[in-house]
């Protein structure tokens, strides 16, 4: 799957008929993974190509509403500064329209 460039605004997933815009602001990030999750759980990992005053974007063809998908960060850590890029864990987008499944808040979601 490759992603063309997109556009930067507006920020989180958005849907034009044809395919879906991904846009996720941050400054400190070197890099972004748009992370898309099939029916059993099997994950893609698709690479935002471009990145416009700190927001890293890309589109989608065929991607539509209902698509499962998060992102993943890759950059510094250093969380007594407030970075806190880490791959490892999935990231929700800001700007979600809805959560397809409950979130269990535990120990392991902080920092």
């Amino acid at each position: 799957m490759r992603p063309w460039p997109g556009k930067p605004y507006p920020l989180g997933a958005g849907y034009d008929g044809v395919g879906t815009n991904f846009a996720l602001f941050s400054e400190v990030a070197e890099y972004v993974e748009l992370c898309l999750f099939d029916e059993d759980g099997t994950e893609t990992r698709v690479r935002l190509p471009e990145v416009d005053g700190f927001v890293h974007h890309g589109y989608l063809l065929g991607i539509g509403p209902g698509q499962r998908y998060g992102y993943r960060v890759h950059g510094p850590s250093a969380p007594g500064r407030g970075v806190r890029c880490n791959p490892t864990m999935l990231m929700f987008d800001l700007y979600l329209k809805a959560i397809s499944n409950p979130l269990k808040w535990e120990v392991s979601l902080y920092g």
